[in-house]
């Protein structure tokens, strides 16, 4: 069983006390991250009724429910906690993902993981301070990271010289493999149809 998510007995006895109100025999819970790895990472618990589940789903089994956890969002799910707080209105269930928008790579995680986790980590805190932030939008099969330079940094002159030379000094240093980044601005660049 994987050790990626703990569930508190709290959460666990107000999820299976929901869980029975839908009086459906089998019923568990399903827990994914929409858009996981991007600062828009929102991680989500879903009913999950018999045959909902994905085929490739992790299922934990507890006293007294199972969860079914997203293939692909496991990695951005270690460390998460789910608990659940009473209080006088009935209480709160919480979803603690800390890796939801930024889960841990290692040499074996696919490239974009690994080019957005050194975007999230390295690159975008610096820009932040001027409004700026770097999304990867694809990677071509020349391992060629398409970049978007949005906010600040979209139309500034020193876009290329300052951001482009250290961004891809950074990526390219962190990751060897990676063949070179292009700025989905760039126009230059005709061998796209898209942009002609």
């Amino acid at each position: 069983m994987s050790e990626s998510i703990q569930i508190t007995d709290s959460a666990q006895d107000y999820l299976a006390e929901l869980l029975e109100k839908q009086g459906v025999e089998g019923i568990a819970v399903r827990i994914f991250i929409t858009q996981p790895g991007t600062p828009y990472a929102e991680t989500c618990l879903a009913y999950c009724r018999p045959g909902e589940e994905e085929s490739t789903d992790e299922k934990l089994e507890f006293p007294k429910l199972n969860v079914f956890l997203d293939k692909n969002s496991l990695a951005f799910l270690e460390e998460a906690v789910v608990d659940f707080n009473a209080d006088r209105m009935g209480g709160q269930l919480t979803i603690k993902a800390p890796n939801a928008k930024m889960p841990k790579v290692n040499a074996d995680s696919p490239l974009e993981d690994r080019i957005n986790y050194v975007l999230y980590s390295e690159i975008n805190p610096g820009l932040a301070a001027h409004g700026g932030e770097i999304k990867l939008v694809e990677l071509t099969g020349e391992s060629i990271a398409v970049l978007a330079f949005g906010g600040g940094c979209q139309g500034c002159a020193a876009v290329d010289l300052t951001l482009k030379d250290g961004v891809e000094r950074t990526l390219l240093e962190r990751i060897p493999e990676l063949g070179g980044i292009r700025d989905v601005t760039d126009h230059t660049d005709t061998t796209n149809a898209y942009y002609r």
